[in-house]
Formats: C-alpha cells, sequence, structure tokens
C-alpha cells in the first residue's frame, strides 16, 4: 500500500486498493461519466497481454489484427513517422515487425488503438483535436527511453502508464468548461491546474484517469502511476515508475527550444530528480529531444 505523508493524507489517496474510499468525495455526476466512459480497446490492449508473455509470434499478432483493419492502418501510419526513425517506409505489418522487433511494434499498436479515444478535442483544456494522443505517444516513448536508461523493470507498464496518464482529461473536461472562470482564478495565482480541479470538484483529471484504469482492470502499478503522474513526490513509499511517467509528462507538456534556449523552463521536482539519479542538465537535454520528437509527431501526424 502507498503511504502518504502527514497532512496530506486526508487529501491525496493512493489509486489502488484505497481507490474504492475516494469515490465518496467526488460528485455523483462526475462518477457517472467515469462509469459511462467506453471499455478498453480490445485489439490493441490485447497485444499487450501478447508481449508480457514474451514470446509473441508474428502469426499471433496478424490473427488478431486481421480483425481490426483500422487498427493496422494506423499501425502503419504512426510506424512510418520519422518519429521512430525507419530508414524505409513499412507497406505490411510482417515489414513493420521485422524491422522494429516484436516489443517496438506492439507498442505502436497500443499507441494507435487508443486513437480514436485520445484524438478527440478536449475542450475544457483548450486541447486541438489529436493533440492529446500526439502528447501521450511523446510522453510514452520518452517514459520508456527513461525506464531503459534507468535499467527499471517493467518498461511496457511505463510505457502504458505515460500512453495513458492524461485519460482522466477526457471525462473532466466537460465539468472544467463549466467552472473555467474559477478554475481561471485559482490558477492565476500560481496554483497548479490539478490542484485547482481538486480546489472545484473535489478530485482532479490524474485521479479520474486512475478510476477508468481500475475499472478497464490495468495492473496496479499503472493505475497508480496515472493517479500520480503530476505528484510522485507526495507518496512516502516513493514508486519509481510513477516518478518516470511525472517527469516524461513534465518534458512533454510545455518546454519548447525556444524556452529551452532563453532559459524559461518548466522545472521539475528536485525530489523526483534526486530519486531517479539525474542531473538538471540531463534532464534540460532529455526535454530539449522530448520537443524534437514532439514537433516531428504533430508535423507528421496531422488532424482535422
Amino acid at each position: 500500500m502507498i503511504h502518504l505523508k502527514g497532512s496530506e493524507e486526508g487529501v491525496f489517496m493512493a489509486a489502488s486498493e484505497e481507490m474504492s474510499l475516494t469515490k465518496k468525495n467526488i460528485p455523483d455526476k462526475i462518477m457517472k461519466e467515469v462509469s459511462l466512459f467506453p471499455s478498453v480497446p480490445r485489439t490493441g490492449f490485447k497485444l499487450r497481454v501478447l508481449l508480457h508473455k514474451g514470446d509473441a509470434s508474428m502469426t499471433e499478432i496478424e490473427e488478431i489484427l486481421r480483425h481490426d483493419p483500422g487498427l493496422s492502418a494506423n499501425v502503419l501510419r504512426v510506424a512510418n513517422s520519422a518519429f521512430f526513425g525507419l530508414s524505409t517506409k513499412v507497406g505490411s505489418l510482417k515489414q513493420a515487425v521485422m524491422l522494429l522487433g516484436i516489443e517496438r511494434f506492439a507498442q505502436i499498436a497500443v499507441s494507435a488503438s487508443m486513437k480514436k479515444t485520445l484524438e478527440k478535442a478536449v475542450e475544457g483544456y483548450d486541447i486541438a483535436p489529436g493533440k492529446l494522443w500526439l502528447h501521450s505517444i511523446a510522453a510514452s516513448n520518452i517514459a520508456e527511453s527513461l525506464a531503459k536508461n534507468r535499467k527499471i523493470d517493467g518498461t511496457y507498464d511505463v510505457f502504458t502508464s505515460a500512453l495513458l496518464h492524461d485519460i482522466g482529461k477526457l471525462v473532466l473536461s466537460k465539468f472544467l468548461k463549466e467552472e473555467l472562470q474559477k478554475i481561471k482564478n485559482i490558477t492565476e495565482n500560481a496554483v497548479p491546474l490539478d490542484v485547482a480541479e481538486h480546489m472545484v470538484f473535489g478530485t482532479d483529471h490524474a485521479e479520474i484517469g486512475a478510476l477508468i484504469l481500475s475499472k478497464w482492470s490495468l495492473p496496479v502499478d499503472i493505475v497508480n502511476a496515472v493517479r500520480w503522474h503530476h505528484s510522485p513526490e507526495r507518496i512516502e513509499n516513493s514508486n519509481i515508475k510513477s516518478d518516470i511517467v511525472y517527469l516524461s509528462n513534465q518534458m512533454c507538456q510545455s518546454n519548447t527550444n525556444n524556452d529551452i534556449a532563453n532559459g524559461h523552463f518548466a522545472m521539475p521536482s528536485s525530489v523526483v530528480l534526486q530519486r531517479l539519479g539525474i542531473q538538471f542538465d540531463q534532464y534540460k537535454a532529455m526535454a530539449k529531444k522530448a520537443n524534437l520528437w514532439n514537433e516531428k509527431l504533430s508535423g507528421e501526424l496531422k488532424f482535422d
């Protein structure tokens, strides 16, 4: 069980076995939207299960994807983006697996399976169509790179957590839109958005996301990483996967190359950097790389 520090215990709760206790603080109208949220994309997450087996074959992958031609097309579209750096364009799933490897291919397939869910405009957060999906892909790949660099077991869970970290925004968006002025009045005083959400709604998009992933029966580590992706330092018994998802999101969400060059930079948690053994200069270099990845994705995967 995750334990919280001192006075924070009453406000911030773990998103696994304690999740049921937090529901009493969330308005019924929001919980209703959580209950109505679409079920987990079956094809993509069948591939996720295959990956965890460790011995997935091309035949098994093709058998799953042949029932979902739309997903297959999206997989090839993402795989052919410069973001993944293939030297040649791929025209078939088999060729994509050969060039990318089964693990990378499966990650792309799970990312593509979330396109329909994450590509919508998120009006309450002023997120244009497709931007949430692109941000999620970039964050998930940064997270995986960090996990491998830190030699963390379960890199695929880290990848999945980062891919889904903002899914709660899809539920909270319409409520945020209704209370936008109240939220703005709070954030104008340098209060983080997720804290402002909690002040207005009694919950935030991270907790709502964790509830959705609990509903989807995803592993506790994934649920917790999503729950704490804005505030992993609040957890007394630190979870390195939550730290990595937090940092990957931080790298992708607000820093541009111009910001970095001019010294205008969103500061990450020093606690998290210390726990991961990352120096600030290293973080800045990684954030610059993350921004370049974001630009590549935005330039190639356009939305109407």
